[in-house]
């Protein structure tokens, strides 16, 4: 027989369809304290057992599982956390602890009603109550200090002076911002259920003396004055279409001319490979409230009709990615 042909191997959707069993030990990995209790160096599975108070037999299958996944490496039994780990799980910088345990008591448990979400294309159930609203806000607030860090990263504020942050769920990417960049000045547009909240944040972070914060309903937000800077983080799925090219409307007339917007969320894309993590985030959101991940191509659609002209697109790592837009 000529020519040669490579056969298709089923490791692929094996790992895709076990990937359950990675996230559930990850969690259980986090909440009995695991990376923390290696972060002042390695542990063999028999002082994991005792630093934790876990049974050997669990740090052993936690720490080979996580070793397995590149969390930790294992040389001669012992366990040590890999750089990731340690910065974000170790108490090395930001603890993603409470993003971890929302996941694992809020949306993983959700998921089971995917079936039906795929079938119907309605959410699921969520059922509440003020101790499970906690973990949630935990969550979410801590995922979006990520993203907030990764944008900080990627965009240099140093050029801007007058920042408008609207219609965000999180104060964290303006203080970031402002936190590198002490000549900046925000004013937060933000509904009137989390005000209180920012105003809260910004005293705490030291930073009164360069914010101002409104309580406005997000879709009829109109706000005042030209600023340089304009972002909408966490907006665009929350919202229909038509709200959404109102939304950036607005946006552009509180801009001044060349001023930039960033506008943060997952979006679907047309590229020959599309990002896991937006896709992925395209079933979370379904599934939890029904809210949507637009196409990226419709996105862009609205900007333009608003009177943006997209100029650069950042994709963050463990984060959503940003179109960055110019006011014209």
């Amino acid at each position: 027989m000529s020519g040669s042909t490579t056969a298709a191997g089923p490791e692929r959707i094996v790992g895709i369809a076990i990937g359950y069993m990675a996230a559930k030990q990850l969690f259980a990995a986090s909440r009995i304290g695991l990376f923390t209790a290696l972060a002042d160096g390695p542990l063999t599975a028999a002082e994991l057992s005792e630093k934790t108070g876990k049974p050997e037999k669990i740090t052993r299958i936690l720490g080979d599982a996580m070793s397995s996944l590149g969390l930790l490496s294992r040389v001669d039994g012992r366990y040590e956390l890999a750089a990731d780990a340690a910065e974000y799980l170790g108490g090395g910088g930001l603890d993603l602890a409470p993003f971890l345990t929302f996941l694992d008591t809020i949306s993983y448990p959700h998921w089971t009603q995917f079936g039906h979400t795929a079938d119907s294309g309605e959410p699921g159930k969520l059922e509440m109550d003020e101790a499970r609203w906690g973990t949630f806000m935990a969550g979410v607030m801590t995922y979006n200090r990520l993203h907030a860090e990764m944008l900080a990263g990627a965009f240099d504020y140093g050029p801007h002076r007058k920042l408008l942050d609207l219609g965000g769920l999180s104060s964290a990417f303006a203080l970031e911002a402002m936190g590198v960049n002490e000549e900046l000045h925000t004013t937060f547009v933000f509904d009137p259920a989390f005000t209180e909240s920012v105003t809260t944040a910004v005293a705490e972070a030291g930073l009164t003396d360069r914010a101002t914060v409104i309580g406005a309903e997000t879709p009829v937000a109109r706000p005042d004055g030209e600023f340089d800077l304009v972002m909408v983080n966490h907006v665009v799925h929350r919202f229909d279409a038509q709200q959404n090219a109102e939304i950036l409307r607005n946006a552009r007339a509180a801009a001044a001319p060349g001023g930039r917007l960033l506008l943060l969320d997952f979006f679907l894309d047309d590229d020959a490979d599309q990002r896991p993590i937006d896709a992925l985030h395209a079933g979370e959101y379904l599934v939890i409230d029904g809210t949507v991940v637009y196409p990226e191509s419709e996105v862009r659609e609205w900007l333009t009709a608003a009177g943006w002209r997209v100029v650069d697109k950042l994709a963050l790592p463990g984060s959503p990615r940003v179109l960055v837009a110019e006011a014209v």
